[in-house]
């Protein structure tokens, strides 16, 4: 069985994760999506909350599961029987830093592969932080992110 992981802190997920996330859904057998806690960020949203909106927004491929992990991704890979990890790419500027984590991890063990896959163009300016900072700053972000996650978007960002 065919399986693959596609980490990401997805703070909130959007509709460019939900692109990759379908399309490799479409090619491996079994999709494990992953929040990264990273404890250089400060999240908005926890990382419970980050799993529920992925299981709402992936409920359409029975393929995809939703787990989270700590700690280094290709030993997280491992664990989960993994051997490929799909990264999206949305600019030359994603490439760059995707390309060096690969080595690394590539470095770190030669039993999991990334693979990247490009966004589709209507997302390539997508980004989480766009979206929470256009929520900020009161502007729509309908079309951007899942109904879901716009409507937790607008509580977390616009109490009351």
């Amino acid at each position: 069985m065919a399986r693959a992981l596609i980490p990401g802190s997805f703070d909130p997920v959007t509709n460019g994760h939900l692109d990759i996330i379908g399309r490799a859904a479409g090619i491996y057998d079994k999709i494990l999506v992953s929040v990264v806690r990273n404890y250089s960020k400060a999240p908005l949203f926890t990382i419970e909350e980050r799993m529920e909106l992925l299981r709402k927004a992936c409920a359409q491929w029975k393929n995809v599961e939703i787990g989270s992990f700590e700690g280094l991704l290709v030993q997280y890979a491992s664990e989960q029987n993994v051997k490929v990890i799909v990264k999206g790419l949305r600019a030359v500027s994603d490439f760059e830093y995707e390309f060096q984590m690969a080595q690394l991890n590539r470095h770190l063990t030669s039993k999991v592969e990334t693979v990247f896959m490009m966004t589709g163009t209507e997302y390539a300016y997508l980004s989480s932080s766009i979206v929470k900072e256009i929520a900020r700053l009161g502007g729509s972000v309908k079309g951007l992110v899942p109904e879901d996650v716009e409507t937790q978007l607008r509580q977390k960002v616009q109490p009351g």
